[in-house]
């Protein structure tokens, strides 16, 4: 699996994680939003809340390797060119998503440990941050939910960006970041 881009694409590491933190990003708004579902104290709500913190860190853990993949190379050259304005838009988005995807799986471990809870993360007992602090940990829920509600819309005007590039822009953007289609012969 390659780990640095060529010319014309981002790396199959690239893409790969790319669209699963997609995927993983969608489950951790899911499993928040649909946790109304489930009465307070149930075992569904558990199951669905425990399991929004564990893809939640997994995509803390994730976000590293696509440092390290970005890191390894300059971006593929986006043809034609885009305006300066739009490819410092993009930077800035870009680095917004990199510091949402680090600070709101941090703010919900911060969140659970004030409460004085454990977080599971694939059978293991995570540290607990801070020690229990109820008020606390209300003012970190708040933080926690503006965040969630910011990354609702970077995640929206990313996404917007890069259909309105492919769509009425006509240039590369998009398909930089798309998986190789298998050919039959």
């Amino acid at each position: 699996m390659p780990w640095k881009n060529s010319a014309s694409r981002y790396s199959t590491v690239s893409i790969t994680l790319h669209w699963l933190m997609l995927v993983l990003l969608a489950l951790v708004y899911a499993c928040i939003e649909l946790r109304g579902l489930f009465p307070k104290g149930s075992g569904g709500r558990t199951l669905i809340v425990e399991s929004h913190f564990m893809l939640g860190l997994t995509v803390f853990v994730l976000v590293w390797l696509r440092l390290l993949a970005r890191s390894l190379g300059p971006a593929p050259q986006i043809l034609p060119a885009s305006p300066r304005w739009q490819l410092t838009l993009a930077r800035l988005m870009h680095w917004a998503l990199y510091i949402f995807m680090i600070a709101m799986p941090i703010f919900g471990w911060l969140v659970t440990s004030a409460k004085g809870k454990q977080v599971m993360f694939y059978g293991f007992d995570l540290p607990l941050l801070i020690n229990e602090n109820k008020e606390l940990a209300k003012e970190l829920q708040d933080w926690h939910e503006l965040g969630g509600t910011i990354g609702y819309w970077l995640i929206g005007l990313h996404a917007a960006a890069g259909l309105y590039h492919h769509y009425v822009v006509g240039d590369n953007t998009l398909l930089r970041m798309m998986p190789k289609r298998v050919t039959r012969t």
